[in-house]
């Protein structure tokens, strides 16, 4: 496979990573938790609930403030001017709201909690792209070599098929029938190539580092696909229990409710507690220097605002719970997917796939024999169909890690820590 990934290398003719260092996907997947768009927007909003959280916080914070100016008044008995310069310095802390900032800072702690939760579930996602592009390189890099035996194969009997057409044993119409399928098989050749480029520059860009194409890649042993497979209920209760999907929009949902829960309380009084001194240029029979006091605030009618905003809270709410249980179901069918696809593929599509190479090795063998016999002149389309049997049980094998890792991602930790009652083998 050497000489292949040279080759590739040379006719990708794009700036490549270090040739001498071979892209293995354990360093792929190191750039899950690097920057990336997809994470940054993950990131940004975590942030800004976070910020958020911050505010809801402050409302009930101490308030300090600070009033001075500089001015001067005609006093219409004497005509003259008077100066009337003042600074004041005054401070406000809410002491009771009737629970309404209590509730707003719980919905902010709950929604920033759910947006961390996401951003956890962002790297999972990433990871499993990541991984995709990866195969998808690596299968591309594989339906190349096999198309390139089927077209030196195919040029070969074009070759021959000119001579024999010299010597009178071929027509021009059957000769015409070989170049067609040479041509064919060569247009599907530079197809792959074209691929092998795009598939390295979505990896590139999955990596965020776009321009930079890998030129060779470390296949990979991918042991834990043969790991045990548990129950789908023991994994359906994990999913329940962990998903970071499902546990943000729970999050959400609950933020919603204290949120709703607020808005309720709006028309409960406010208790503030004002101190403040201030000294003045004029003293007039009004002003105090030193002042305290404890102001009650009560909004008795404010016309349908409230039931408005209440309204409002009550339908986001209800959005938020319809998403929740759309998304329940959907996490539940992608994992029963993830699940007999695992199934499948470890039962039934693998095993096929090692008899198809089986049979291509024999084959093979058997056509070496009888070409070393003089029995044939070639050994035809042998080494391309065992490159199409290895395209094909490599293919499997990249699924069956796919179908590993999403399952990965949905249950929201790894695989080993769920505790099965039992495995699906030992169900059947």
């Amino acid at each position: 496979m050497r000489g292949l990934w040279l080759t590739l290398g040379l006719m990708l003719g794009q700036p490549a990573m270090a040739a001498d260092s071979p892209l293995t996907l354990d360093a792929v997947l190191a750039y899950a938790d690097q920057a990336h768009p997809d994470l940054d927007a993950a990131q940004a909003e975590a942030n800004l609930a976070q910020a958020s959280q911050l505010l809801a916080k402050s409302q009930n914070d101490l308030r300090i403030t600070l009033d001075a100016s500089l001015r001067t008044g005609r006093n219409p008995l004497d005509g003259g001017y008077t100066d009337d310069n003042f600074a004041s310095l005054g401070a406000r802390k809410l002491i009771w709201d009737g629970g309404r900032n209590k509730l707003a800072s719980d919905a902010a702690a709950l929604e920033a909690e759910g947006r961390q939760t996401q951003y956890l579930d962002a790297i999972a996602q990433r990871r499993l792209a990541l991984m995709n592009r990866f195969f998808d390189v690596l299968l591309t890099d594989m339906q190349y070599a096999v198309d390139s035996e089927l077209t030196a194969v195919a040029y070969v009997s074009f070759g021959n098929g000119k001579d024999r057409l010299q010597v009178g044993e071929l027509s021009s119409v059957a000769l015409a029938e070989m170049e067609a399928r040479y041509q064919d098989i060569r247009v599907k050749r530079e197809d792959d190539l074209r691929q092998a480029r795009s598939k390295r520059a979505l990896l590139a860009n999955a990596m965020n580092r776009p321009g930079e194409l890998p030129s060779e890649l470390v296949e990979p042993t991918l042991q834990d696909n043969d790991r045990p497979l548990p129950a789908l209920n023991d994994l359906q209760a994990a999913l329940e229990a962990d998903n970071p999907r499902l546990q943000a929009q729970k999050r959400l949902l609950a933020a919603a409710q204290k949120r709703l829960e607020a808005q309720r309380a709006a028309n409960r009084p406010n208790l503030e507690l004002e101190a403040g001194t201030a000294t003045y240029s004029r003293a007039t029979a009004t002003r105090d220097n030193i002042h305290f006091g404890l102001n009650l605030t009560w909004p008795l009618y404010q016309g349908h605002q409230t039931d408005a905003l209440v309204a409002q809270e009550q339908a986001r709410f209800q959005l938020l719970q319809a998403q929740y249980e759309r998304l329940r179901l959907d996490l539940g069918q992608a994992l029963r997917d993830s699940f007999e696809e695992i199934d499948y593929l470890r039962t039934a599509a693998r095993p096929a796939a090692e008899v198809n190479a089986n049979y291509r090795d024999q084959r093979l063998e058997r056509a070496r024999a009888e070409y070393e016999m003089e029995l044939k002149t070639n050994l035809g389309t042998g080494m391309a169909d065992i490159q199409a049997a290895r395209l094909r049980r490599k293919a499997v094998d990249y699924q069956l890690a796919l179908a590993w890792e999403r399952l990965n991602g949905l249950l929201g930790r790894p695989l080993a820590t769920v505790k099965p009652t039992n495995t699906i083998e030992e169900t059947k």
